[in-house]
């Protein structure tokens, strides 16, 4: 897990082939212009969700990990506190693993919780749960979405 402002992302563009080219894409593209939902950056292999509502507590989410996946998750509007925790030592699922959505989600609470604001993003590669869209206001952010 990463936590760092957006102004140093170039630094990392080197920890896996694919991450050059979601940088890229967050220094070419206006993301607080981005409309809510899907946006294609290389089909299924890399794509931004963009969201924006209202937080919940910390007892109302799971933690979730993807095996397909690297989340780039950039804090546009509000603060998300998003919790973390390794993949390896969570050991209460709520359901199976899909691999249709890449996603398990898991029961076990959180070892950290990290308040990310705005300008700032985290990096969560398949062995790090995380429990993200916590906030008692609203969160406007961008989830890329990187094929390991």
């Amino acid at each position: 897990m990463i936590l760092d402002r957006l102004d140093n992302i170039s630094r990392y563009e080197k920890l896996h082939s694919s991450l050059k080219a979601a940088i890229d894409f967050i220094h070419s593209t206006d993301l607080k212009a981005l409309k809510a939902g899907r946006h294609e950056i290389r089909g299924d292999r890399m794509y931004a969700s963009v969201s924006s509502g209202p937080g919940r507590a910390r007892g109302e989410g799971l933690l979730e990990i993807h095996r397909e996946y690297i989340d780039i998750q950039i804090v546009l509007e509000g603060v998300d506190e998003m919790g973390w925790k390794p993949a390896s030592s969570c050991i209460q699922p709520d359901g199976s693993y899909s691999a249709e959505k890449d996603i398990q989600f898991f029961r076990d609470e959180p070892d950290s919780w990290i308040a990310v604001h705005p300008g700032q993003f985290t990096i969560f590669y398949p062995e790090d749960a995380h429990l993200p869209l916590v906030s008692a206001g609203n969160i406007h952010k961008v989830v890329i979405k990187v094929g390991v």
